[in-house]
């Protein structure tokens, strides 16, 4: 097992901070988790760390690939563990910070072994309907058809693609999944090889942090309003082409509405506000059920003590390591 600890928790906790003080003590640094501080760009949009913040540590995966570039949970598996390697390698300590759940048990994990695209059947899967797609899978998959967002087109040509280049269902290879990580969790180990499938002494080690639902939201609703009064306005009409992942953004389709004059500035406000707490509360339950990480309620702790905590915690870690 390299030398890593997680901090983890939904968004607008505070995470960024803490991981950047907790590094800047013990001459860490961090590799970011996040599905889309990874491209450059929007970083108002995507909450990026600023500067001050930046410069605690060093930090890696942030602002480093295009918008137009696609991303998946393996690809920005492949790039953390290639930078956490290369930390080690200089014998630091790297701290995953994130709150894409996905792309953190990819990590503490690894990925069920899933085809790689196919340009033609992904071409001609792109030319149906949303509704064809829809009937598609459930004729499929109709357990994934069942849970699936039907007007999310990228994830509709996944998991189509999935079973027809496999021949199984989507939903298998999730339950594959699943039964891995309950084993992981189970012996405790943790699945963090270079390669799927490597075996490991030890359990992948870290802290789920999180707020007062109550708290969580204003801090969520004040960020928000931070963001259009900082300017993420102008950010949006300088980006760009987006691809499909980076379109996903929370923020970015009602932003452009507004542009377009298809909504007034408090609704917009409004709507990334409420699309933005319902996000927080997936990660919350993702969280609280696919990690064993100790858990730490940052609405009972100052900011320096909830560091101390965390640098408690991971000396704990070492210690029953080392033992």
């Amino acid at each position: 097992m390299r030398r890593v600890f997680f901090i983890v928790g939904p968004t607008a906790t505070g995470k960024s901070e803490l991981g950047a003080d907790v590094g800047h003590e013990l001459n860490a640094e961090i590799v970011s988790a996040d599905a889309f501080q990874i491209y450059r760009g929007l970083d108002l949009l995507t909450a990026k760390p600023d500067g001050s913040t930046l410069a605690k540590a060093p930090h890696h995966l942030i602002g480093t690939k295009p918008l137009h570039e696609e991303m998946n949970a393996e690809k920005l598996r492949r790039l953390a563990l290639r930078a956490i390697e290369e930390i080690n390698s200089r014998g630091k300590l790297a701290i995953v910070v994130g709150g894409s759940g996905l792309y953190i048990k990819a990590l503490t994990h690894g990925l069920a072994p899933l085809p790689k695209s196919d340009p033609k059947l992904r071409e001609e899967l792109n030319a149906m309907s949303l509704d064809a797609l829809h009937s598609q899978l459930i004729e499929l998959d109709p357990e994934t058809a069942g849970k699936i967002d039907v007007k999310n087109r990228r994830r509709l040509v996944r998991a189509l693609e999935i079973c027809l280049l496999t021949g199984k269902p989507a939903s298998a290879q999730r339950e594959q999944w699943a039964i891995a990580a309950s084993l992981c969790e189970a012996r405790p180990t943790a699945v963090m090889g270079t390669r799927r499938g490597a075996s490991h002494s030890e359990a992948a080690r870290g802290v789920f942090v999180f707020r007062d639902r109550k708290e969580l939201y204003a801090r969520i609703n004040q960020r928000v309003e931070a963001m259009f009064e900082k300017g993420v306005i102008e950010e949006m009409r300088a980006s760009g082409a987006t691809s499909a992942t980076a379109s996903q953004m929370i923020g970015l389709r009602e932003i452009r509405q507004l542009l377009e004059g298809k909504m007034s500035l408090l609704q917009c406000t409004a709507q990334i506000q409420q699309a933005t707490r319902r996000y927080a509360k997936r990660q919350l339950t993702w969280f609280r059920r696919q990690t064993n990480f100790s858990s730490l309620n940052l609405s009972l702790l100052s900011h320096n003590e909830a560091v101390k905590w965390i640098l408690l915690r991971m000396l704990s870690a070492v210690c029953t390591r080392d033992d």
